[in-house]
């Protein structure tokens, strides 16, 4: 049974950081494409990066335009667990931010991949950035 369980979020002052973890159960984090997401409330669910293994130990990720420079998607594969580094936040970075994982879609990974391919979600965490 895959599981996936985020924790890490807050309330932080612009320009602060944060870093979110995704602690994965039930498949090698090697066999996945993982994301983040993250969604505000009756707005679209909106990706934030994806990472998948491109060799063994080895991970390629991707981040969508508006985080670029200051979000960090990484993998710590003795941990099994995916994270987000968020530095220099904004206050439009407040959103509930979601991690999710899909191994059929490894070879085919990346920001263009929609929420719905994806089938293995977690419950999400609250991000929340102002002064």
């Amino acid at each position: 049974q895959v599981q996936l369980m985020e924790s890490g979020g807050g309330s932080v002052q612009p320009g602060g950081s944060l870093t979110l973890s995704c602690k994965i159960s039930g498949v090698t984090v090697g066999d996945l494409c993982m994301g983040w997401f993250r969604q505000e409330p009756g707005k679209a669910r909106e990706v934030v990066g994806t990472v998948y293994a491109n060799s063994p130990r080895k991970y390629s990720a991707e981040h969508v335009d508006s985080v670029k420079g200051r979000f960090n998607i990484y993998v710590r594969n003795s941990e099994n667990t995916l994270y987000l580094q968020m530095n220099n936040l904004k206050p439009e970075d407040t959103a509930k931010y979601v991690c999710a994982a899909d191994p059929s879609l490894r070879t085919s990974c990346g920001i263009r991949r929609t929420p719905d391919e994806f089938r293995f979600w977690g419950q999400g965490t609250q991000v929340t950035v102002s002064s």
